[in-house]
């Protein structure tokens, strides 16, 4: 089988052990025209080209439900892992409530899985029992968690349309199973982070029910999640466009809780030092200067193709501005420490319930590869993330509800978030010095700003103003 971190080896090896209905389905181009137009296919300008099996598992007693993890070939000689929950029914004997088939081929029927609640049903039992399914080269295990209850059989499943990147089905209003769907090798952080937080019991999250993985001769993956359903959580995003014209200073009061709980993320996050994967780290002197030139790369190549766009004027011709103030912010030493951090972090990623904060999606930034999103860094990368959340819903206030947010809410959003932070963290997490703190969370606000920049001129050029006023911002306080 082929390795899909390193493209070595024979990729067809696993589909010895198949049934020949499931190379044939694979082969059918229906199956790949299928793929191309789903919305967590992730190489949208490629066509896909050919379909490999890799490994495949046929799960639960009526089998079914099939888990084929497959190979997607591209015409540039690349390929991408998939995971693809198949329902195999003979034509004959089809039944309803499995939406329109894929494809067939030698008599037998493929369908969507996931569209399938009696298969949704079937992976969360087999998570239930920890059940353990062999192949000829390796194994599909399905784990529990110890502390929470089996979901009754025969609950309601639902699949999910918002994701982009993954399936998600609510099942029994208890639990939400995530599908992982483009693999790599490796555990994937969704799972890794809940699984440490879950057992440290750490309140503010969708604790964790269950997962389950392949580990085999080819690669070990993460393939899917179950973790509990919030249903009495409102969207951290949708909250404040609606909150910060009706209600700001009840929404501020929020944002000081928030803050509160995503500090105690990162305490909880550096608190075993016994854990490889976890334990705390003191960066290496070239970490910030590896980041200085992180950084002035990604200036120079956006400040080089800048569009002619008045939009764009207050910062046109300012990359060397940039850079300067990149430069005298970097010689103040050391970034504290680093850790695991959440690494994708925004008002989005936020439920507020009756009990406080949930915060969700530790799967980290999908476009970066696995190992990239496990690497510890400095915990004020989530803090200066979610500050540049804050610009975005102050001014998305006026673009997506046509109401003006107060003018000094950004300001006071930010003063109220970072004093309940510092309150609450850890201070050994944190470099030392009020200055260097403040001149560390410039450099990744100016890193983030600069990643949206380039974001919003790919595809909302409407929406460009907001990273702008944020570079400008950087430029101007000193």
């Amino acid at each position: 089988m082929a390795d899909p971190a390193t493209g070595a080896g024979d990729p067809a090896t696993g589909a010895q052990a198949a049934p020949a209905e499931l190379t044939a389905l694979l082969d059918d181009p229906r199956m790949r025209e299928w793929l191309s137009a789903q919305r967590w296919y992730a190489s949208k300008t490629r066509a896909v080209t050919g379909l490999e099996l890799v490994e495949q598992a046929r799960v639960g007693a009526a089998g079914q439900l099939v888990l084929a993890l497959v190979q997607a070939r591209f015409a540039q000689g690349t390929h991408a892992l998939y995971q693809l929950p198949l329902t195999l029914e003979e034509r004959s004997q089809v039944s309803p409530g499995n939406g329109d088939p894929i494809c067939a081929a030698n008599g037998v029927v493929a369908f969507d899985a996931a569209r399938d609640p009696s298969a949704a049903r079937e992976l969360i039992a087999q998570i239930d029992a920890s059940a353990d399914v062999e192949t000829e080269c390796g194994r599909f295990a399905f784990r529990h968690v110890e502390s929470s209850t089996p979901l009754p059989a025969g609950a309601e499943a639902k699949m999910l349309g918002a994701e982009q990147s993954n399936t998600s089905i609510v099942l029994g209003e208890r639990l939400v199973l995530k599908i992982f769907r483009k693999l790599e090798a490796g555990i994937n952080p969704d799972l890794e982070m809940l699984r440490f937080l879950t057992a440290r019991g750490f309140p503010n999250i969708a604790a964790l029910h269950g997962w389950y993985e392949y580990e085999g001769t080819a690669l070990a993956a993460t393939l899917g999640i179950a973790q509990a359903l919030i249903l009495d959580g409102s969207d951290g995003w949708e909250l404040a466009l609606d909150e910060i014209v009706t209600a700001p200073d009840t929404f501020l009061e929020r944002l000081g809780s928030l803050g509160t709980a995503t500090a105690q993320m990162h305490n909880v996050l550096a608190s075993d030092a016994s854990d490889p994967a976890f334990s705390p780290q003191e960066p290496s002197q070239e970490a910030l200067a590896l980041l200085s030139a992180t950084i002035d790369e990604d200036i120079e190549r956006l400040f080089i193709g800048l569009p002619d766009d008045p939009r764009l004027a207050p910062i046109a011709g300012r990359g060397q501005d940039v850079r300067e103030r990149l430069t005298s912010r970097t010689q103040l030493g050391a970034d504290g420490r680093h850790i695991r951090i959440h690494g994708d972090y925004h008002l989005g990623q936020t439920l507020h319930t009756p009990r406080g904060w949930v915060i969700l999606d530790f799967e980290g930034e999908p476009a970066r590869p696995l190992a990239e999103r496990r690497v510890k860094r400095s915990p004020l990368r989530d803090v200066a993330s979610m500050l540049r959340s804050f610009a975005y819903v102050t001014s998305a206030v006026k673009l997506l509800r046509d109401r003006e947010a107060p003018s000094d809410f950004e300001q006071r959003a930010r003063i109220r978030f970072l004093e309940c932070y510092f309150t609450a963290v850890d201070p050994a997490l944190l470099p030392a010095g009020d200055t260097t703190i403040a001149n560390l969370l410039a450099i990744f606000e100016l890193e983030k700003a600069i990643y949206e920049l380039r974001y919003e001129l790919d595809h909302r050029p409407d929406w460009v103003a907001i990273p702008v006023a944020g570079i400008v911002r950087i430029l101007e306080t000193s």
